[in-house]
């Protein structure tokens, strides 16, 4: 069995070797496949949108949108020639090669007394973005008849995934993966 175990780990030694592939590389190998076309989600939430963060991972960037319910929110994120603001239709100025328009079907404001629940201090700045690899700014883009949009700057245009998370509590999460390279 060790002899085994001792081919298995030489011989993987040496196609990392020959490939030029190192051990760190090798164990941070990022999925592919996510593409860049439309993904949309059609479930809607009645709850607004409380809070919208990033975070940088191995192989992605990431968008969170946090909403205030249970259900799973809706969404609509796609590659734009330029993110508009809702209402005016004012374009949205995103730092990066690429625009990447995040829709999230929950307003901004409590829908039963119109009180704003997400108030952000820099609309242009909505999470800070210095040093991610691919992600370049997410800025307010606008609150208006039950949905959000932020844009988001990206260095070029690369795949992305979206997801729904559960909580943390009686929230949900629309969740926005862009990768660091095709």
């Amino acid at each position: 069995m060790d002899v085994r175990r001792g081919l298995a780990a030489g011989t993987a030694a040496v196609l990392m070797t020959a490939t030029g592939v190192t051990g760190a590389q090798a164990a941070t190998a990022c999925p592919t496949g996510w593409g860049s076309t439309v993904r949309a989600g059609w479930a809607h939430a009645t709850g607004p949108v409380t809070a919208v963060r990033a975070g940088r991972h191995a192989c992605f960037d990431r968008v969170v949108v946090q909403v205030a319910t249970s259900a799973r929110a809706a969404y609509d994120v796609r590659y734009v020639p330029a993110v508009r603001a809702d209402g005016s239709g004012t374009r949205v100025p995103l730092r990066g090669a690429a625009d990447l328009q995040l829709v999230v079907r929950a307003p901004s404001y409590d829908p039963d007394t119109g009180r704003l629940v997400f108030r952000p201090a820099d609309r242009r700045e909505l999470a800070a973005t210095s040093g991610f690899r691919t992600l370049r700014q997410v800025a307010w883009a606008g609150s208006f008849e039950g949905q959000t949009t932020l844009g988001v700057g990206v260095r070029a245009r690369l795949p992305f995934r979206v997801s729904v998370l559960p909580g943390p509590g009686r929230s949900s999460r629309v969740v926005v993966d862009v990768a660091h390279a095709w």
